[in-house]
């Protein structure tokens, strides 16, 4: 036996690992971060405002390098493992918000809810100068959802490439140092030191824990899921198994995270039991696989599939010109009715679940290495 397992076992604690680190710092010097904080000033509206900028500067690089990520913060109080613990306040809101996401979403004399999700960046408002099929797709379900009286919420992922002040920053993977330092709802952002702000995952999350089903609708790019959707999956990671206590670990304190973790982490799904359907379209290839990725990914948050005609993968002038894509949509009745039928099919299967006749067979088992 190890000396640390000895350890371990004469004082009940739990020795976790140091955390690995030697990769180079990616920190600025003043100059070059004054030159790239006033590069985005390039209008010449700002020019007779140089010195206002400067001043602006002054206090970014201060922030910056005082490494100020949270500066508005109160204590957790009540509840929290250290009620001591200097929350922030963007981090406090947001689980508000998903208090009462979830209030609603557990109101069984409230209506059933579907969050449709348009997958594609492309629209008219942007460089593009069209809208996406994908959009005209999830409109085709909406009107078959809202006829049968579901709340429907419409996500719109082009708006990350089309509106002012739309982002989703990257996933850090904190889940990959350990499942603990991984927040429910993310603590990443904002990170007001760095100008990681204006993200709106903190909107984004009560969307889909109100929802009792989701859709997705969505083109495949270079094989994969577009840039926007693949976003919105990773941030989604603290939905599986993320920790809804961030005083747990004091923040971001790796090796913390990593001891609560090795202590025995119950992996909360936080999405677990709603419903899901995916319509995926694509032109050369790709396609199916998308279509899998996406089932897969939901299906291990423990959501479930509506049914086989929820789950679509299809092509839409294939090989054809980009040109005439929206005509040959046009021209495809089939693959429109497919569409309205996977909705109706997430629709039957929603019904079926609040009136307790959808039961899926081994949803209380426990898992024997969850994840």
């Amino acid at each position: 036996m190890r000396v640390k397992d000895i350890a371990q076992r004469l004082t009940g604690t739990v020795l976790a690992p140091e955390p690995r680190k030697g990769s180079a710092s990616p920190r600025l010097d003043e100059a070059e971060f004054k030159r790239r904080f006033r590069s985005q000033f390039q209008d010449d509206a700002f020019a007779p405002l140089g010195a206002e900028l400067d001043r602006v500067a002054d206090a970014a690089w201060d922030a910056y390098a005082h490494e100020r990520k949270s500066p508005k913060t109160r204590k957790a109080g009540p509840g929290f493992a250290d009620p001591d613990y200097e929350l922030a306040l963007d981090w406090i809101a947001a689980k508000e918000a998903i208090d009462r996401a979830t209030l609603r979403h557990d109101d069984a004399a409230g209506p059933l809810r579907v969050l449709l999700i348009n997958g594609s960046p492309r629209s008219e408002h942007t460089c593009p100068g069209e809208l996406s099929k994908s959009w005209r797709l999830v409109q085709l379900a909406r009107e078959v959802l809202e006829e049968a009286g579901i709340a429907t919420e419409f996500l719109d992922l082009s708006r990350l490439a089309s509106e002012y002040g739309v982002n989703i920053h990257p996933c850090k993977a904190c889940f990959s140092t350990a499942a603990a330092l991984c927040h429910w709802p993310c603590s990443c952002y904002p990170n007001y030191s760095l100008g990681q702000t204006q993200d709106v995952m903190n909107e984004i999350y009560p969307k889909w824990v109100e929802a009792h089903g989701v859709m997705i609708v969505t083109p495949v790019n270079w094989y994969s899921p577009t840039s926007p959707l693949k976003l919105m999956m990773d941030r989604l990671v603290c939905a599986d198994g993320g920790n809804p206590d961030p005083s747990l670990t004091h923040g971001k304190e790796a090796k913390e995270a990593k001891r609560e973790e090795l202590k025995g982490w119950n992996y909360p799904r936080h999405l677990k039991g709603r419903l899901f359907s995916v319509v995926v379209h694509g032109d050369v290839e790709g396609a199916e696989n998308v279509r899998r990725a996406l089932s897969d990914w939901m299906r291990f948050m423990h959501m479930e599939s509506a049914g086989a005609s929820a789950e679509l993968d299809r092509y839409i002038g294939y090989w054809k010109p980009y040109a005439t894509s929206h005509e040959e949509l046009d021209a495809d009745d089939a693959i429109q009715q497919e569409v309205r039928n996977a909705a109706r099919t997430l629709c039957e299967a929603l019904r079926a679940r609040r009136a307790g006749r959808l039961h899926m067979s081994g949803e209380t088992l426990t898992e024997p290495r969850p994840k």
